[in-house]
């Protein structure tokens, strides 16, 4: 049995960091996402297509996302199988709810595993989200009740990754990577963590298109063949339609503003698509530089966006120390005080720069 697996593609995310033309050229980009992984389905000639949740945004979605959607999964000829996630959970408003879909769509609308028989002796159990928060595991006090080939789809955190996943992810039906095994399940296919995860059990495909800056992993629609023993092998098939650049720039050692515009030019030359420039290092104490000074550079580019980083001013401490001045007090009472050393450097410099009246040409991180 062979398996194309999407999860996490997020339509309709509002990007709220960029400018609307920018915003809705993400949001296109993340459409054309999913119809490159829908035409992979065909190109591969797999069984199935499958959506481990979060497909949309139950709070956001486009008018036009539901008839899109009903026509991408109409125009193949093979089962397409949706498990609801906690952004796109089977409620009244929900478009899986509202539209009406072609026969080959199954949509999974109870807040348990059910089988479909995909195949002789070949069964996939799928589960919902039936609300925004608050699911239980899926697997608790489930087992399987058959024989054959037993594969599981659902959006949940497995909590032995829950450590390492992106910060701010809440756990939603959570599980063990264990638990798999014991209920009788061969393998799951799951969304929910962002950043892909291979493990021996289940297989997170991570977001196929970029969603946001730093990402990790190469992420894309996975290729799921299940074998007769129940093991599988997995390929993932990069399908996205975003270019995106998480760059760091050392600005160390400038004196001036000027300079750290050709460090922050040089870097992005030759990028393409979306680019983040974190600008970092440590300065002249006279540089006097805004984030703003940098967003020109990056006219080229479908959007650029510079910010500071970890940025420290070479001031001459350990000569402040011996001031009999206001600035000399200043520097003993904060290397005196309790802070630990992060707080001190950034309450140090922000102080010093204030008492040269350079209060808010520096934000200090």
């Amino acid at each position: 049995m062979r398996l194309l697996l999407v999860s996490d593609v997020h339509l309709d995310t509002p990007f709220t960091w960029a400018g609307p033309e920018v915003a809705r050229d993400r949001r296109r980009a993340i459409r054309a996402s999913l119809e490159r992984a829908v035409a992979v389905a065909d190109e591969r000639k797999v069984d199935a297509f499958l959506v481990a949740g979060d497909l949309y945004e139950q709070e956001l979605f486009a008018p036009d996302t539901s008839a899109f959607l009903r026509t991408l999964f109409g125009s193949i000829g093979i089962p397409v199988l949706i498990s609801p996630g906690n952004h796109d959970w089977y409620g009244p408003q929900s478009i899986y709810r509202q539209e009406t879909w072609t026969p080959n769509v199954h949509i999974f609308t109870e807040d348990r595993l059910t089988p479909v028989e995909l195949a002789d002796g070949f069964t996939l159990w799928g589960a919902a989200h039936r609300a925004p928060a608050n699911t239980d595991g899926f697997l608790d006090g489930f087992a399987v009740d058959r024989g054959g080939i037993n594969v599981a789809l659902f959006h949940g955190s497995e909590q032995g990754a829950f450590a390492w996943q992106e910060s701010g992810k809440v756990a939603h039906a959570p599980f063990q990577a264990e638990q798999i095994p014991a209920a009788g399940l061969h393998h799951a296919l799951v969304g929910h963590f962002h950043t892909p995860q291979m493990g021996d059990w289940h297989t997170y495909p991570g977001n196929p298109d970029p969603l946001a800056f730093g990402e990790v992993g190469v992420r894309g629609a996975v290729l799921v063949a299940v074998h007769a023993d129940g093991s599988v092998d997995r390929e993932t098939i990069p399908v996205a339609a975003s270019i995106v650049h998480d760059v760091p720039v050392d600005v160390t050692g400038i004196t001036n503003s000027t300079e750290a515009g050709q460090r922050v030019a040089t870097a992005i030359a030759g990028l393409k698509g979306t680019v983040r420039a974190t600008i970092t290092g440590e300065i002249g104490p006279d540089v006097d530089m805004k984030v703003g000074d940098f967003r020109h550079l990056g006219e080229h580019l479908d959007a650029f966006v510079p910010r500071l980083g970890r940025l420290t001013v070479a001031y001459d401490v350990e000569a402040f120390k011996a001031e009999a001045t206001v600035r000399g007090q200043f520097t003993r009472e904060v290397l005196e005080s309790d802070l630990d050393e992060d707080a001190k450097r950034r309450v140090l410099i922000t102080g010093l720069r204030a008492l040269d009246g350079r209060s808010g040409d520096l934000e200090v991180n």
